[in-house]
């Protein structure tokens, strides 16, 4: 079984893993989508009271990290304007802050949401561009000192899945995480409070995303904590003739899988499931 190191190699330095680190077991992200047409949730939460409601519940159940979405990045989304994001999440990310004293983490792309996020008490900014959408997005995340997830994705979330298209999907997306990654620091982001993600799911076909699944040992060799975040996606859908409410269970073997790949954060929908099947796993493999 492999296991989140306290450190890993980059070059001739050691790293820390820093706010995405836990011995053992990967941390896990709880997803508090706050939008109307999000893939799975879309439409639950989209009250501030669901929304606080449901992350607390997520709190309970063994969530380490909560990610409050107020933007839906499925294939095809039409983007919302920033009066519209700071809406939904500002009021939700205060209130969770307050109620669970967890790390909370804001999808975002807009550096303008980042920051408001930060000051509201956000710890974490997720940006599923790297930086690439909004060039003040890093000097953003620096000046707060926050923890930052950079993840890779061919185009936009409106016209990712058309037709993707990689000679080697692996090498590229671990090409680019590695350009980004440094960029980053160089713009101030502490390299223990950065962590990357291969993007399953974003500008990949399902060959593409089975492939970084199956590699990310390929990621790691980079030196920073590795997210994954497969939960529910259309993917186990199209492998296994599943409709979203029937895709717990294959979700939760992706989950295993990615720990046993020591990756350090899965992201998900059902953190109760997942924390239980993490923890039978860890006992199964003393």
């Amino acid at each position: 079984m492999n296991r989140n190191a306290g450190e890993r190699t980059q070059g001739e330095e050691k790293t820390t893993l820093g706010i995405f680190h836990q011995d053992g077991l990967p941390l896990i992200m709880g997803i508090l989508n706050i939008t109307p047409d999000s893939f799975f949730d879309g439409g639950r939460y989209k009250g501030a009271e669901a929304a606080v409601s449901h992350g607390v519940k997520m709190a309970e159940d063994g969530a380490d990290i909560l990610d409050v979405g107020g933007e839906s990045t499925r294939p095809g989304a039409v983007p919302v304007t920033l009066e519209e994001e700071l809406n939904r999440v500002i009021p939700v990310i205060a209130a969770l802050k307050r109620e669970t004293g967890l790390p909370i983490s804001v999808d975002t792309c807009k550096s303008r949401v980042a920051a408001e996020a930060m000051d509201t008490g956000a710890d974490i900014v997720n940006d599923i561009s790297f930086g690439t959408f909004d060039d003040a997005m890093f000097t953003t995340v620096a000046s707060g000192r926050a923890g930052y997830v950079g993840m890779h994705m061919q185009g936009t979330p409106g016209n990712m899945q058309k037709n993707p298209s990689y000679n080697d999907v692996v090498a590229e997306v671990r090409d680019f995480l590695q350009e980004r990654a440094k960029l980053a620091i160089e713009s101030g982001i502490l390299p223990d409070k950065l962590a990357v993600d291969p993007g399953i799911g974003f500008g990949k076909n399902d060959e593409h995303n089975l492939a970084l699944l199956q590699k990310l040992e390929k990621l790691q060799v980079l030196g920073y904590p590795v997210l994954v975040g497969a939960s529910r996606k259309s993917m186990i859908g199209r492998l296994l003739g599943l409709d979203v409410e029937g895709r717990l269970s294959p979700s939760l073997a992706i989950a295993l899988f990615a720990a046993d790949k020591g990756v350090s954060v899965v992201r998900v929908h059902d953190v109760f499931e997942t924390k239980q099947a993490l923890k039978m796993w860890e006992l199964l493999s003393e």
